[in-house]
């Protein structure tokens, strides 16, 4: 009898572990492959070089249903998974991150909408995405402000049913092009009101008289990628457009990383897997002391470190994401996943850097470019001490309430 309980609790454990993607993943990451190996790739250095926004990659690739993938089919949408999106993304960063970033950054403004909007605001906002390749951009960072979310001076102030909104956002990507905006603003007075009755979420139409927008900024990688300051100045924007309750805009902000972050460490990832594949390939070709540096021990433990780490980012990405989809909003497995991909996506760069040497510090060679794009994913969307921050919390109240320190 023992024997039979042991043998359905593995049955059932095999099936619950599975650790393969599912066909339709599978067909989702092929195609989304192919269209980086044979766009993004031969593209990227020309996009990188210029600064100038890919918007004829853009529109290939809402084309193919690769951009803006999760917004539901009843709003005009492709209807991916959070997971199929995760492995289109991570395909798609393969190629190059700042393009991915191009396609991909409308993502993070859509997802409040998809957690806290009306049927009316999901109507609009999420069928303008699905039917026209448009940029829509989050606006919660601002220049005096970075992961200090409840220190945000942008104020929204009631005047009949309209609300006017003043204040400045930094780095705001795809600020330049979009066609409206998530924007977070203070509406309490008081200064001492608790960041969760303080905001308010708002859909503000890129076209509203007062929004100022910035110049492009020059970064240091993902350079194709749109990103400057956006500034309101009196701009009234309907009571109609508050996004979930009044007051509950942090609440909203903050939910939508859970949503988001799976993708941005899909990216960290998506880099770390093409620093190995350029890594090892170059390190077959190279010869250095009679032999192909590959035979060398000192650049078999590099690549190891490499491989190790994108199986175990893996792992962690995929999981981020299926909980999305089983409906479980998880900061703690989403931010793990965040910060141990971005981690391991900037180790994998220095250490293809370290094994091109001298050619890894040039433009001519790939890795350059991949090194100064991957210091990103350290950075936007809660930086990676933010995210250790959210995950030892998470950790403590679980451990304090529970007496385990498994989440």
């Amino acid at each position: 009898m023992l024997s039979r309980v042991f043998s359905r609790l593995s049955s059932t454990t095999a099936r619950q572990c599975s650790f393969e993607l599912g066909e339709t993943e599978r067909e989702v990451q092929s195609m989304a492959l192919k269209f980086s190996k044979e766009v993004l790739i031969p593209n990227a250095k020309k996009y990188d070089e210029t600064g100038e926004f890919p918007w004829d990659i853009v529109k290939q690739a809402h084309s193919l249903g690769l951009m803006n993938s999760v917004i539901p089919e009843k709003y005009g949408g492709p209807g991916m998974s959070t997971l199929q999106m995760c492995v289109a993304t991570e395909a798609l960063a393969y190629g190059c991150t700042g393009i991915q970033t191009a396609v991909a950054g409308p993502s993070l403004a859509l997802s409040p909408v998809l957690l806290a909007g009306n049927e009316e605001q999901k109507k609009k906002y999420l069928g303008w995405l699905a039917s026209e390749p448009i940029i829509a951009s989050y606006c919660v960072t601002e220049p005096g402000c970075g992961s200090d979310v409840n220190g945000v001076k942008t104020k929204a102030e009631k005047k009949g049913d309209e609300y006017v909104i003043n204040g400045t956002k930094a780095w705001i990507t795809g600020g330049g092009h979009a066609k409206w905006f998530f924007c977070l603003a203070r509406t309490a007075t008081d200064p001492k009101t608790p960041a969760g009755k303080a905001f308010t979420a708002f859909i503000v139409d890129g076209d509203t008289p007062g929004i100022i927008r910035g110049k492009k900024e020059k970064n240091m990688g993902q350079r194709c990628s749109d990103t400057r300051l956006i500034t309101f100045e009196d701009v009234r924007v309907s009571e109609k457009n508050v996004l979930g309750a009044p007051g509950a805009g942090f609440k909203v902000a903050m939910g939508a990383f859970d949503l988001s972050r799976p993708f941005v460490a899909a990216g960290a990832l998506g880099l770390a897997w093409r620093c190995l594949d350029e890594s090892t390939k170059y390190s077959l070709e190279r010869k250095t002391f009679g032999t192909e540096i590959a035979n060398h021990q000192a650049v078999q433990f590099m690549l190891a470190d490499m491989v190790m780490n994108v199986e175990l980012s893996k792992l962690m990405v995929y999981r981020a994401a299926a909980e999305v989809d089983k409906g479980t909003l998880s900061a703690y497995h989403a931010s793990i996943a965040k910060c141990f991909a971005a981690d391991i996506a900037n180790q994998a760069a220095t250490n293809a850097v370290q094994i091109f040497g001298g050619n890894g510090f040039n433009s001519e060679y790939p890795v350059e470019k991949l090194m100064r794009d991957a210091k990103i994913f350290q950075i936007y969307e809660g930086t990676s001490q933010i995210q250790r921050m959210i995950i030892s919390r998470m950790l403590l109240t679980n451990y304090k309430n529970t007496g385990s320190s498994l989440v």
